[in-house]
């Protein structure tokens, strides 16, 4: 195991520069995932770490070590990729067990090499079977065992489940997640699917446009999001936003809305910031409350999943979602009084996007 750092990391295709200013430290036995949507940069920085991307300006460590220069081979670092990438005409042992094959290591050493990964994975009766007799998730597991094989340092992950079902993806988490408990593995993994993100790692560093917006645990990041982008993109329906202003009054400060609608902000949260501003509450933490003080949700539509209501509505033209746990008894065009408790509710600039 060994810890991974980036020191003021950049990448340009070009004139195109898709990387800048990367600064982030992976500790020895760590999972943390970089998340961010389509382009924004983590499986550039990614295969930058591997090797298969060469390094525009600074510095890449690898267990104290510089390693910008370092061909891939001897990074000792293992990657997962997307695609299974297996070889169709061997065995999933075969499969496993080809790398150290090819580097020369004697028969019993590879035999014993692809039974201990095979323990791991649970892939025992599955290994003398064919990739297209396999289904996602074993092929999944075979390429995973490709990579415990070579006793890597630090395990890469390019979105390894994007190709699987959902159920899949649930059973594959859990056993990513197991697999790195059980090895105490440096792993780094590449999402652009929060929830894996929220369930699998001890630390999520959220990306956008090649930037780092974030780094912290998963549960800091929902709860105190530094931006109203990671504010909208960590959690799962997504954050809800309505414009309006901050006021005072003798009850306290309060939020309101252009038509008036208002939310108290009773707790010492300040009203003196003048411009714009956008509350943001997430969808779960919506309270149905018939109080004068609130919000109008209109509705448009209704999901009842058996444990939950979700509904899809606007509050003043703009569009929100809201869960809640009990069966609500509304129809499209009904209007709904909700409200949130003060310190569910998120503040942000509007011209910049940042915490008020």
């Amino acid at each position: 195991m060994t810890g991974v750092a980036f020191r003021n990391l950049s990448k340009s295709f070009g004139q195109h520069k898709v990387l800048e200013d990367i600064n982030l430290d992976i500790d020895s036995g760590e999972f943390v995932v970089l998340v961010g949507p389509s382009g924004c940069g983590k499986s550039t920085l990614l295969r930058m770490l591997a090797g298969l991307e060469p390094i525009s300006n600074g510095d890449l460590l690898i267990g104290g070590t510089r390693a910008n220069d370092l061909p891939p081979q001897k990074r000792n670092i293992a990657m997962v990729f997307q695609s299974y990438a297996l070889f169709p005409h061997l065995t999933a042992s075969e499969n496993i067990g080809f790398g150290p094959k090819i580097r020369g290591e004697s028969a019993a050493v590879v035999d014993k090499k692809i039974k201990d990964a095979a323990a791991i994975l649970n892939l025992h009766d599955y290994l003398d079977r064919y990739p297209r007799q396999l289904s996602g998730g074993q092929r999944q597991r075979v390429a995973m065992g490709r990579a415990i094989v070579r006793e890597p340092k630090v395990f890469l992950f390019d979105e390894p489940l994007s190709n699987l079902d959902a159920q899949l993806r649930v059973q594959m988490r859990t056993e990513i997640k197991a697999l790195h408990q059980r090895l105490k593995s440096t792993v780094v993994y590449v999402t652009h699917d929060q929830i894996e993100a929220m369930t699998m790692a001890d630390r999520i560093v959220v990306m956008n446009q090649g930037k780092i917006l974030q780094v912290g645990a998963p549960l800091e990041l929902y709860d105190r999001p530094a931006t109203k982008f990671v504010a909208s993109f960590i959690g799962s329906p997504s954050m809800s936003f309505v414009s309006g202003g901050l006021r005072s009054s003798a009850s306290g400060a309060h939020f309101e809305t252009a038509t008036g609608e208002k939310l108290s902000l009773n707790g010492g949260r300040s009203s003196s910031f003048s411009g714009p501003v956008e509350a943001g509450i997430r969808p779960e933490h919506f309270i149905i409350d018939d109080s004068t003080n609130g919000l109008q949700l209109k509705v448009d539509v209704i999901e009842p999943t058996g444990s939950e209501t979700h509904i899809y509505g606007s509050i003043g033209g703009e569009q929100v979602r809201a869960v809640f746990r009990d069966r609500v008894s509304v129809r499209p065009g009904d209007t709904l009084p909700v409200t949130a408790d003060p310190k569910n509710i998120h503040l942000f600039d509007k011209a910049t996007g940042l915490p008020v």
